[in-house]
Parts: structure tokens; sequence; C-alpha cells
């Protein structure tokens, strides 16, 4: 697909713990909002909806000035129980406040305040929508995100934060033209860190890294706060790894945690880093301490699949444990899977349990690391014709993910094609060599074999 002329840069630049779960809650909290996109990451939410009572000013929920920001904000409300806007601007603080703690009872928190907000001004309340906007996308209800950030831009169509909501609901559903112009929309609204960050983010969808390193290190640029930078720093360094330079990954890494040494996300960033320029027991001890402080699935799959490619196996399966553990309670709760659920079932579980959860992700979320989960899955369960056939679609953007390229490549071969086999590995190896502690291994293999029977 061509890239749109929205979202082009010229237009944006003229606008100038320990190892186990904490508790049965967070388990079934992170069974409800599991989330990666794999090589391509995720944009960060958007900000706060601005106080319109200028008597005492609510300050954002990641501001340092802002001293137990969402405990100042209730105090606030305390003083103030009718606005409307502090309990909207409260709601928002809590889904900020969730996303890095991985706590569902703090969803609950924000919704609870935002509907109370809804309540005291049910009409015309820009800032409640948006909240809902996003915690519906946090929670990863898309839809529900959708339909939230639509009221939202309808009621106030100036309001930058809800176009936000409005390209993050678009990109998860496959409406990637729709994601652009939002985005587009967003940054003419307001070119700051988190408009910036989106708009890195669709020409990294696209397949065109430069223009997307250019726009995130803009983003960190324009950053105002250490939550914005840090994810502005471990984007940077995952672009660089995932783009064969861990050497400038790593000093991306370190530089954001040497400002946040308790970033999750740039803890994951630095292990990754570490294992792909060989230093495994750097790698263990980041992985470690991500997981001590959010245990997310990605950290306990990369940690697991580390130590299998060390040939730690009792070590790997007690990763694999707790993702297991992690993944009973989210059946129990209903919720659909995410990418890293039917790549572990894929890959370390039942195949064609996996191929039954990519079904049921692929019909609510038609985004192409789902897609590429479904590639996956539908090839180890041996059904390859119909596996190639969303491999296709997870590349139909132009995305440049060498584990993209490398499960088609497996599918190709499965298939018998062995020339569409050998561009697939060469275009992943060219990517990023070092892309996965395992399946890097069979690629460079695979290759040789390949190459021995011309």
């Amino acid at each position: 697909m061509p890239p749109s002329d929205t979202t082009a840069e010229p237009r944006i630049a003229r606008t100038g713990r320990r190892r186990h779960l904490r508790s049965a809650l967070i388990t079934l909290g992170l069974g409800a909002v599991l989330f990666t996109v794999g090589a391509l990451g995720l944009t960060p939410s958007p900000p706060l909806p601005a106080a319109e009572d200028t008597s005492t000013p609510v300050r954002r929920a990641d501001d340092p000035a802002a001293k137990g920001s969402v405990e100042a904000l209730s105090a606030r409300l305390r003083r103030l129980p009718q606005d409307h806007v502090g309990w909207a601007t409260l709601g928002m603080a809590y889904v900020q406040q969730a996303r890095t703690t991985a706590d569902p009872a703090t969803y609950a928190r924000g919704e609870s305040a935002l509907r109370k907000s809804l309540k005291l001004q049910p009409a015309d309340n820009f800032q409640a929508e948006t909240g809902m906007g996003a915690l519906a996308a946090a929670r990863h209800d898309f839809p529900r995100a959708l339909a939230w950030a639509t009221k939202a831009t309808t009621t106030n169509p100036s309001n930058a934060a809800a176009h936000g909501v409005l390209a993050d609901a678009y990109t998860q559903l496959g409406r990637y033209e729709d994601s652009y112009k939002a985005v587009q929309r967003m940054t003419d609204l307001r070119p700051d860190a988190a408009s910036l960050a989106r708009a890195s983010y669709t020409w990294e969808l696209r397949g065109d890294t430069r223009r997307a390193q250019e726009l995130m290190t803009r983003s960190l640029g324009a950053a105002s706060t250490e939550t914005d930078r840090g994810f502005a720093r471990a984007h940077l360094a995952l672009m660089a790894l995932e783009t064969g330079d861990p050497v400038t990954a790593l000093r991306e890494a370190n530089t954001g945690l040497r400002a946040a040494p308790h970033d999750s996300a740039l803890l994951e960033a630095r292990a990754r880093t570490h294992a792909a320029l060989g230093k495994p027991r750097q790698a263990v001890d980041d992985y470690n301490t991500a997981i001590a402080i959010t245990p997310l699935p990605q950290y306990l799959l990369g940690l697991g699949e580390l130590h299998q490619s060390l040939g730690r196996t009792e070590q790997a399966e007690t990763q694999y444990g707790l993702l297991r553990a992690q993944d009973r309670l989210r059946t129990a709760s209903g919720a659909a899977a995410d990418v890293d659920v039917i790549l572990f079932e894929a890959d370390h579980g039942d195949p064609g349990t996996a191929v039954t959860l990519c079904r049921r992700a692929v019909r609510a979320r038609s985004f192409i690391a789902v897609h590429d989960a479904c590639a996956w899955a539908l090839h180890r369960a041996g059904r390859d014709r119909q596996a190639l056939v969303h491999a296709d679609q997870a590349l139909a953007l132009g995305t440049r993910s060498a584990p993209f390229h490398y499960h088609r490549a497996k599918i190709h071969y499965a298939l018998g094609d062995l020339n569409a086999t050998r561009k697939d590995l060469g275009q992943a190896m060219a990517i990023d060599p070092r892309f996965h502690p395992l399946q890097a291994t069979e690629a460079r293999t695979m290759l040789r074999r390949i190459d021995g029977t011309r």
C-alpha cells in the first residue's frame, strides 16, 4: 500500500520485584489487557484533558510537580465534588497509572471517576468521553474505544487527545488510512510529544524507519515529563534494535534508565539489546527487574525464550508456567487472547488452541500483528495455505519486521516455494539478524540449507 499523504512530514513540520505474579487480581487484569504488537510497539496514551476550573490548577498525572497526582486530584474533588472536568481528569490519571502498574482495580477506579463526570455532565463532556475512549483502548476493546472517541471528536472537534484515541482505535481495527488522517488532525491541533509519537508510528507501520525515527526523536525533544521521555527512549531503542543496530539501542536504553531506573519498558528494551549483543547474564537481570515491576506477558515470554536458547529448560518452564497461569485467568474472565498469548500457545502449547484463539482475535481486531500471530498459529497447526493469507496481510503495509518475514518464510517453505522462502529469510536477516533468541538461528540454518541445494 503506498503511503497516504496524510501525516506527511512537511505538514507536521509546519504545525510546529520478584518473578512471581503479585496477586491473582493483577494476573486477571493482565489476561484482560494483554497487548503487544511485537516489533511495532504501542503508541502512548493521550495526555490528560486540561481542567477548565483555573481556581485550583490540575496537573498531568505524570507531572513530577504534582506530588501524588491521583491523591492531589482526589483531594481537590473532595473540595469541589461537582467539578465534572476534575472527575474526568482523575479518571484519566487512573488510566495512565494502570498502564504502568497493570492493576485492573485501577482501571475500575478510572471508570468510576469517568462515569461520575458523565453523570454530572451527561452532554458535551468531551473530557470524560475522551477518557472513556482511552479506558476502552487500554482494555483493548477497540470498537468501544472508537465509539467513545467518535463521540468526543463530535462534541469537540478541536480536542487533540480525542483524535489520538480515535487514531489508536482505527489502527487496531485495521482501518489504517483513517488512522493516518486522525493522527494528522491531532498533530495539526497540537504538535506535542504524544502526536509526534503517533505520527512516528504511522511511518513505522508503513516501513519508513528513517522517518519514524526522526519523528520519534522530535517527540523526545517535545516531551515535558519523564513518562513521555521514557516512552520515546524505549521506542527509539527498539527501533534501533529491530533494524540491526544494538549499539544505538543500548545507548538509548541506558540514557532513559539513568533518568527513570524503574521504567519496565526501558528495562525490557535493554534486556533484548543485551541478548542481541551476546550478554545473556545482563539480559536475564534486566528481564527479572522488569517483571518484578510489571509482569507483562511479553517480558515473561522473552525471558523464557532466552533461557530456552541457553539450554536452561527449567528456568524457561518457570516463565512459561507463569504465562499459563495468566492465560487460565484470562480464559475464566472471558477476555480475548492477544498476540503474545497466541504466539506462546503456538510455540509452547497446543497449536490447535492457538488457531482457535487467533480466529476470535482477528475478528475483533484486524491489526497486522494479529494477522501475523494467526499466520504462525495456522502454520504450526499444519494449515499453511490459510496461514499464507494472514502472513501476506501482516506485511501488506510494507512494515519492516524480521519476525513477520521469518514466519512467512516458514510458511513458504512448508508449501515448497524455495524462492519465496529465501527472499523472506533474506529480508528478515537484512532487517535484524538477531531478531529472536531461537528463530534467528533457525533462519540462518534454513538459508544455508536452501543455498546448499542450488
